[in-house]
């Protein structure tokens, strides 16, 4: 594929990004994404910059950013606004980090309850059961 050309159909841009169809069209609905115009009688032709920015996408995605944060990132993409992405990731990075907090607290009490179970020898209440009712 040449870097200028635009010679993808929408089911090759598809294939070359990794994505469905639906997902260019969403992209495109969204902003996220140009939509190219249509020659006359001919189909929509996507080309290397286009492939880019749905890769640029979906790795922010990988990241956790939302699609409306990923449509920030592309207005400051020039690289003169390196403060502003870096205020969006740091954003992230706590939110991440929130959750990481989370998860270890839902494993902790989880361990706690499946021990429980696992020592509670013919009681007739379940201790994780129990422990789920109580709240």
């Amino acid at each position: 594929m040449e870097s200028d050309a635009k010679s993808l159909t929408i089911g090759a841009f598809a294939k070359a990004t990794g994505v469905g169809v639906e997902t260019i069209r969403y992209y495109q609905q969204r902003g996220l994404l140009p939509t190219p115009d249509r020659p006359y009688g001919g189909i929509r032709r996507y080309g290397s910059a286009d492939v880019a920015r749905v890769k640029f996408v979906k790795a922010a995605q990988k990241l956790g950013f939302s699609l409306d944060e990923v449509a920030q990132l592309l207005k400051l993409e020039d690289g003169t606004h390196c403060g502003e992405a870096a205020a969006l990731a740091a954003l992230r990075l706590a939110d991440v980090e929130q959750r990481l907090s989370d998860l270890a607290r839902m494993a902790a009490a989880l361990s706690r309850l499946v021990g429980e179970c696992e020592a509670h020898e013919g009681r007739v209440s379940c201790p994780l059961i129990a422990a789920l009712r109580c709240g």
